[in-house]
């Protein structure tokens, strides 16, 4: 009966350092679910990189072929005009009254 009871408490031991490992150690559950939340954001980023190589792929094959394309991405980005016309440049509406350089300490 003794040596029963030393068998079972051995086996209760066992089964706790056993759960002890499986839950908390860095193979564990929680080391896991970790490494599974990092696996999740950096596939997302890989996604949302392909997608922004995939845009940008797309821009430059228009670049390459449309002329019209490229005429409006230099007119829209660069402010370019053609011959005989005029170009306006508005402020922005955001932007401060009195330009970037102006000094907005009181004397």
């Amino acid at each position: 009966m003794r040596g029963r009871l030393i068998f079972v408490a051995l086996l209760l031991i066992i089964n706790l350092l056993l759960l002890f490992r499986l839950v908390w150690s860095e193979q564990g559950v929680f080391a896991y679910l970790e490494l599974k939340e990092r696996y999740d954001v950096l596939r997302q980023k890989v996604e949302d990189v392909d997608a922004r190589s995939l845009d940008l792929s797309q821009e430059i094959r228009k670049l390459k072929s449309d002329r019209g394309y490229q005429e409006k991405v230099v007119r829209e980005r660069m402010n370019f005009v053609k011959k005989d016309e005029l170009l306006y440049i508005f402020p922005d509406e955001n932007a401060k009254p009195g330009g970037e350089g102006t000094d907005e300490r009181e004397n």
